[in-house]
């Protein structure tokens, strides 16, 4: 059994090759739960996906359809910053509960997306306790 790598419920300091990942929104406007938090670390207002500073953006929420965004889109997303993970081993991806606060969504919703993240090869990514929770039930 591969050793469960769990982020911290509650982040408040980065050591130096720490990422704080989070949900966002198609706008990046990051005003609120992890998002917000996020703008201590770095996070740049207006840009939606990608790494920012000390942390790694997720949208989760689309302004432009009344703030649902389908799961298969957030896969997209997730997808697109597993590859970025993989591809910066020198780096240490702290997930949080994307999507499941303001976006709405529930665990049993987002964790599968990360499903990936599990493997040896994911070394360097480390996935909330629910998330952890829920995939190896």
């Amino acid at each position: 059994m591969e050793k469960l790598r769990i982020s911290s419920k509650h982040i408040d300091k980065l050591e130096d090759n720490e990422i704080f990942v989070f949900g966002s929104n198609t706008q990046g406007a990051h005003g609120g739960g992890a998002a917000r938090t996020a703008m201590n670390f770095g996070a740049i207002y207006g840009q939606a996906f990608g790494l920012q500073g000390k942390t790694f953006a997720i949208p989760t929420v689309d302004y432009t359809k009344s703030g649902k965004m389908s799961i298969e889109t957030i896969k997209e997303y997730v997808d697109r910053f597993l590859d970025f993970a993989k591809e910066n081993k020198d780096k240490k991806f702290l997930v949080t509960e994307i999507g499941c606060g303001i976006a709405g969504f529930k665990v049993s919703d987002i964790a599968p997306l990360f499903k990936e993240a599990l493997k040896d090869e994911f070394d360097n990514v480390y996935l909330p306790k629910s998330f952890v929770d829920y995939l190896t039930k």
